[in-house]
């Protein structure tokens, strides 16, 4: 086990009715004025938006709206909320979404925070922030685990380019999470959630670090726990103890907990950011389901006994001892299987990625030639371009 830093500052508040308190709690903090920042339509005709607002107006706390962030939020929405909160005075962040909407705020709450530096200079690696705005968040989809995390992606569509970096500044101070608000979401957004939790303990599951027993349980319980309320909710949108059990576990998989003792890089989801960076429209959980398959059959070579493990852990296949090989390649193609009964695609075909393309999102994902991924088995330009291939299906 390695040595590591566990830090999860965020206060969660979590069940039935829990955004209904949102004004009590901003007002126990003092905060003044509140970007209510947010996505689409949805949010206004679901009632949500007037229940927030007017749940801040009973407390008598000012506030200004942000709307229109989209599926893989984009440096020019972050840039004009940095905007509107310094022109405002703005003193909280409040992110009313998904990932997407959350990830938008952080930066936001960067940039507002540090006014004199291009936020996008964050994720270029070029700088850190030396401080930020508070982000409060009231959660509406399980899927990305930005509610406690501290990570943030943003698309800079100008370039094409999806970057995401880490900071201390981006674990929100509190976060609302009432099941009852995902009920509403989509069957296929529904889906690509269940594909994004998973991956955000798959990827941290499959590293070098051995002699992580108590995490690796911690991590195969969670990706368990994901599948069974997966297929629940799946087939029955408006049962709670599965979206509750979707949207805890979201919050587990990516606030640091299924990595605690692994040095671990997500190979998977830098591929996937080059496609959907590219292929705005992709959603990000239905690249990941695409490309997943491919990358473990491509890595399994390099740890088959891990790849074994897995199988039979999370999906209670029976151990090969003669041949490991089979079982992996069975737990792979469970986990195929249950993506695509979920209505997730299996190849970047399915998607509309063309051929030609690949090479372009491949030297990309080296940062034009400067990095190589680091992993089971480490990836350049060459293996990049072979997963891609192979993703791309017949």
């Amino acid at each position: 086990m390695e040595n590591f830093e566990f830090f999860t500052p965020t206060r969660m508040i979590f069940g039935k009715n829990t955004h209904q308190q949102v004004g009590k709690i901003v007002k126990e903090y003092g905060f003044k004025k509140v970007l209510v920042h947010f996505g689409g339509s949805s949010a206004k005709k679901s009632g949500l938006l007037d229940a927030v607002t007017g749940s801040l107006e009973a407390e008598g706390i000012q506030y200004v709206t942000l709307g229109g962030v989209q599926a893989n939020p984009t440096l020019s929405k972050a840039k004009e909320g940095i905007e509107l909160c310094l022109k405002e005075g703005v003193d909280l962040v409040l992110a009313v979404g998904g990932g997407s909407v959350i990830d938008s705020s952080k930066c936001i709450a960067d940039g507002a925070g540090n006014p004199d530096v291009d936020v996008w200079t964050y994720f270029r690696q070029e700088a850190v922030p030396a401080r930020a705005l508070p982000v409060g968040v009231i959660l509406t989809l399980s899927a990305s685990g930005s509610e406690m995390s501290a990570s943030c992606v943003i698309t800079n569509e100008e370039n094409g380019f999806k970057r995401g970096f880490n900071s201390v500044t981006h674990r929100p101070l509190f976060s609302i999470c009432n099941p009852e608000l995902t009920c509403t979401v989509s069957k296929y957004q529904t889906a690509c959630g269940t594909v994004d939790i998973m991956m955000h303990t798959l990827e941290r599951y499959f590293s070098k670090t051995r002699d992580t027993e108590l995490t690796d349980r911690i991590a195969e319980a969670l990706l368990k726990s994901t599948v069974e309320a997966g297929r629940i909710a799946d087939k029955d949108p408006d049962n709670y103890e599965a979206r509750a059990a979707l949207m805890w576990g979201g919050s587990l998989s990516h606030n640091g907990l299924t990595g605690a003792g692994r040095d671990f890089f997500m190979q998977v989801h830098q591929l996937e950011h080059e496609l959907s960076g590219m292929y705005p429209s992709i959603a990000h959980g239905a690249g990941l389901a695409a490309l997943w398959p491919s990358w473990a059959r491509f890595v399994c070579p390099s740890d088959v006994n891990r790849f074994a493990r897995y199988a039979v852990q999370v999906w209670n296949i029976d151990m090969d001892f003669d041949c490991p090989m089979n079982t992996a390649l069975a737990g792979i193609r469970a986990t195929e299987d249950f993506y695509k009964s979920l209505g997730m695609p299996s190849s970047l075909k399915e998607l509309g990625v063309e051929e030609e393309r690949l090479e372009e999102m491949a030297v990309k994902c080296t940062n034009m030639g400067k990095r190589t991924l680091p992993g089971i088995r480490e990836l350049g330009k060459e293996e990049m371009m072979e997963i891609y291939r192979m993703a791309l299906g017949e």
